[in-house]
């Protein structure tokens, strides 16, 4: 695997990512991985590994970036876990819909990128609209995206995922914890709703008998190997339907 640490301009300052992918063959296509509220770590850099190794160019970003870049959740002792809510609640769909245009920069420059080819993104808890709301922005490009027990799907508000469902041209999968209070079901049913209304080609799964962060494997009795693997299946299928020319 080819691996590198660099550095992105954006229109609010310089964002760090991470980028993993093949060292043989391509071009490849590009997934963009927008990290959840615990921070850029060791252990999404595996996951976004495990995607590029099925032949991706893979760019995790640091969304906090504008204002703690070195921030990582102390699992262990949860201290700076208010100063993990307080950097989640300071973004917004729109700043990583702008930070994104970072991303498609420096895949469209990259030699070992498909030129102008489609796009996936995901993003798992935080980053669950994230993902949806840069597939909204850019119906061109991004044409498979996956939310992961995302949350703040469907909220009383303009920029909501659930209002632009029409504006996606891609392909959307929505992975749901059975138990969750970070995306309760009368949240997934305005959901499941709003793909319906839309046309937009998606779907909502339900994944029995599991809690919040069931895909990570470091979150001790709430990781369910079976359901994420599952999950694993679902995107690797998602990816290599859409992305795949």
């Amino acid at each position: 695997m080819i691996e590198a640490e660099i550095l992105l301009t954006t229109a609010d300052g310089t964002m760090s990512a991470f980028t993993t992918q093949p060292d043989e063959g391509g071009p490849f296509p590009a997934v963009f991985f927008y990290m959840d509220a615990p921070g850029k770590r060791e252990e999404l850099h595996d996951m976004a590994r495990r995607i590029a190794t099925t032949g991706y160019h893979v760019v995790l970003p640091n969304l906090y970036y504008r204002t703690a870049p070195d921030f990582v959740l102390d699992f262990e002792s949860n201290s700076n876990r208010d100063e993990m809510f307080e950097l989640m609640y300071g973004l917004s769909n729109r700043m990583v819909i702008d930070d994104t245009a970072a991303l498609f920069a420096h895949i469209d420059a990259h030699p070992a990128v498909a030129s102008d080819g489609p796009v996936g993104c995901l993003g798992y808890c935080m980053s669950g609209p994230f993902a949806l709301s840069v597939a909204a922005a850019y119906p061109d490009r991004i044409k498979a995206a996956a939310s992961l027990y995302g949350v703040r799907l469907a909220v009383d508000a303009d920029d909501s995922p659930h209002r632009r469902f029409g504006d996606i041209a891609g392909e959307v999968y929505i992975a749901c914890a059975e138990t969750d209070s970070y995306a309760p079901p009368e949240m997934v049913a305005e959901v499941e709703a709003a793909i319906v209304s839309s046309g937009v080609n998606g779907r909502v799964e339900w994944y029995p008998g599991t809690h919040h962060g069931f895909a990570f494997p470091t979150r001790g009795a709430v990781f369910d190997k079976d359901a994420s693997e599952t999950h694993w299946s679902r995107l690797h299928g998602l990816f290599d339907r859409n992305l795949r020319t």
